[in-house]
């Protein structure tokens, strides 16, 4: 085998139906000097046995299986701890890589020196067949990874930090060493707050245009973004926009973080605000209209454009 270049953690629980796609993404990388440490996080269906025949075949392949569910985090924490090569990238067991997406990714830190690289990524979204259509990139997507860049920093591009998923990534191990970054053990949606800390505390990173990663929407409607009609799941999904906007603040990127605040208004309340309308539990939409009206708050003393009528709804009416 080759001498890896990269360490790819793979956590996975109960994602049976969809692991063989995301070891067969690793496997058709056109890079090959990959590693990969799948985390089966105590699954109770067939994942972990499907991590295990993987390593068996293909050396590359390294299986950890937690005793405990411990979750996301928990999951690639342990991969975290496992890594020995220069360069990590992560890929939820549900999703997959593109072919090139190494290749690029790699790619371009090797050769510019930055800390990071992120690339954009698309949808797998059900199909009338029964299976899974990736769509196309969507425009704060493009706004984070078009055009490409390289040795660029928050305060030579802002729009970056709407790029806010562990996996469309690869850093250097050695950023996550010498900051001591974890993720956030118990929380939903942990990545965006470390998202928005690899960004403050890389010294320059790269952006490119390539989709790297298809991010499967399940059709059974078993993943946590499917789940923001659930107040624990809003809760968490509320302490981490926030968070990741107090980061770029701490780290004085003002104008990251106005167009954090912008995107979240346009993006993210106006679906919320549809699920609070009719929302049973009273307590979903006092926390979200107190989280709005902090948010509409802020643009308005910054003088951020107008967002969506409804993010402004939920501003006025909880």
């Amino acid at each position: 085998m080759q001498t890896p270049v990269v360490t790819v953690i793979v956590p996975g629980y109960d994602v049976g139906l969809y692991a063989a796609e995301a070891l067969e993404s690793l496997r058709a990388q056109t890079l090959t000097d990959w590693v990969a440490v799948l985390v089966d996080d105590a699954s109770t269906d067939h994942t972990g046995t499907l991590f295990d025949a993987a390593a068996a075949a293909d050396e590359r392949f390294r299986v950890v299986h937690h005793r405990e569910r411990g979750g996301l985090s928990a999951a690639r924490n342990t991969g975290l701890d496992l890594v020995r090569t220069p360069l990590l990238g992560f890929l939820d067991a549900d999703d997959r890589y593109t072919p090139h997406a190494l290749e690029r990714l790699v790619g371009t830190v090797t050769a510019s020196g930055s800390d990071l690289a992120l690339g954009a990524y698309v949808r797998l979204r059900p199909d009338a067949d029964g299976g899974y259509t990736a769509g196309s990139v969507q425009p704060w997507v493009t706004a984070a990874t078009h055009p490409e860049r390289t040795g660029t920093t928050l305060d030579a591009h802002p729009d970056a930090s709407g790029n806010i998923v562990a996996w469309s990534k690869v850093s250097r191990t050695e950023l996550w060493q010498r900051t001591g970054l974890r993720f956030p053990v118990g929380k939903a949606y942990e990545d965006q707050v470390v998202a928005q800390q690899l960004y403050t505390r890389a010294r320059a990173f790269d952006v490119i245009p390539d989709v790297v990663v298809e991010w499967r929407e399940r059709a059974d409607g078993s993943s946590i973004t499917q789940h923001k009609d659930e107040l624990p799941v809003l809760r968490d999904y509320l302490e981490a926009l926030a968070g990741g906007i107090a980061v770029l603040d701490a780290a004085g990127q003002t104008r990251a973080a106005a167009s954090r605040v912008r995107l979240i208004l346009a993006m993210d309340l106006p679906p919320l605000v549809e699920l609070a309308r009719d929302h049973p539990d009273p307590a979903y939409r006092r926390e979200l209209g107190t989280f709005a009206r902090t948010l509409w708050a802020r643009a308005e003393r910054v003088g951020l454009a107008e967002p969506a009528a409804t993010a402004v709804a939920a501003a006025q009416l909880w």
